[in-house]
């Protein structure tokens, strides 16, 4: 019975450092859903995750070779992810608001939701994610960006602490407050 062999991350970057095409392919597969779900708690915007995604995967492959086999595979991917995220963020802030009451009645899009049974227990659950990922996004970045990498893409305090650029204390604590504002912000949900 043929058993297939499984390459750690850093075993498939040193392979498509070597010219192994399949080998970013994999890590691709590997990483793809991850950093959506990271980088989307982050910009609380579908499109732009998935534009911040497909650049990180970009510099993957257009800069395969910064990666040193010092730090996990995971670390450094992250990092990327979590830098293009960031400045994002930064140009979304000094982007113009358009303000609800300069909108003419043509700028208004309706849409009547539909309606079936039995919907209530779905559209509570869709409710507490929203909540919830509004109070992530009203967490200031240093503790958004470390209660993401902890409680959704479940890093090690360790990792984190690679990726942030931080101290593993620091880390702890900031996920500590973090977990309290959230917690704080989310009382009335229960």
């Amino acid at each position: 019975m043929d058993k297939e062999f499984v390459y750690t991350d850093e075993e498939l970057i040193a392979r498509f450092q070597n010219g192994d095409e399949q080998a970013y392919v994999e890590l691709v597969n590997r990483y793809r859903d991850r950093l959506m779900t990271f980088v989307y708690r982050f910009v609380n915007d579908e499109v732009i995750a998935e534009d911040i995604v497909q650049d990180t995967l970009v510099k993957l492959y257009t800069h395969k070779d910064y990666y040193r086999n010092i730090a996990k595979f995971s670390t450094w991917i992250y990092t990327i992810a979590g830098n293009l995220a960031k400045t994002e963020l930064r140009k979304k802030k000094r982007r113009k608001v358009t303000n609800l009451s300069d909108m003419g009645s043509e700028d208004w899009e309706y849409q009547i939701p539909a309606v079936e049974r039995d919907t209530g227990e779905i559209v509570q659950g869709q409710f507490a994610e929203r909540q919830i990922q509004k109070a992530i996004q009203s967490l200031p970045l240093h503790f958004r960006t470390v209660v993401i990498l902890r409680d959704i893409q479940e890093l090690s305090y360790e990792e984190i602490s690679k990726i942030v650029e931080v101290p593993l204390g620091t880390v702890k604590s900031r996920i500590n407050r973090a977990r309290l504002q959230l917690q704080e912000m989310l009382k009335e949900l229960r």
